[in-house]
């Protein structure tokens, strides 16, 4: 049943994307995209990439310097990291907040689908209180990987993903690349 009600949230929040990305407006899609605008692309809901896991908080948080698609610089602290596996892979990927004061944890990733299946300048997780067990750990859901808004409008500027978060495997989950690029033309 916990299963059921995960992939029926995962479900429920995907269509809401879609419904939003077709007619809200501040859907980063423009009009004319909106007309042919079929929904997202998704890999189907995994439960095998959905962690539970400790933040491995830095005691020292550096501030990084990351490069948005705009050119600008912006800066990050690189707040904690994540440790799971994949397979027999293991896997790390740093946590940042653009802000000390803040709860939100940003982690963006590449991985080996970016570029072919997925977008190439990688995906985005953003966890917020909410996604932590009552224990305290927090819930890193690949199912809720995103491609940032510069995928599907130049209007935006994201930041890259630091080579630090670049993962060696295959992570067939979340979002895939932007379906607007393969109806043109």
């Amino acid at each position: 049943m916990e299963v059921y009600k995960w992939k029926e949230r995962i479900d429920q929040e995907r269509e809401e994307k879609d419904r939003f990305f077709a007619a809200h407006w501040q859907s980063p899609i423009s009009l004319e995209e909106r007309a042919r605008f079929e929904g997202l692309g998704y890999y189907p809901p995994d439960s095998n990439f959905r962690f539970e896991l400790e933040l491995h908080e830095h005691s020292d948080k550096k501030t990084i310097q990351i490069e948005d698609t705009k050119g600008k610089m912006r800066q990050f602290l690189r707040w904690g990291e994540f440790r799971f596996n994949v397979g027999n892979e293991e896997c790390t990927l740093q946590a940042y907040k653009s802000d000390p004061e803040e709860e939100r944890l940003f982690v963006p990733f590449r991985d080996a689908t970016s570029g072919r299946e997925t977008y190439g300048a990688g995906r985005y997780l953003d966890l917020d209180l909410e996604d932590r067990t009552p224990d305290g750990r927090w819930i890193l859901d690949f199912n809720n990987a995103y491609n940032p808004w510069c995928a599907y409008s130049e209007d935006y500027a994201c930041p890259f993903v630091p080579p630090e978060n670049w993962l060696k495997v295959s992570m067939e989950v979340g979002e895939k690349d932007c379906p607007l690029k393969s109806k043109e033309g």
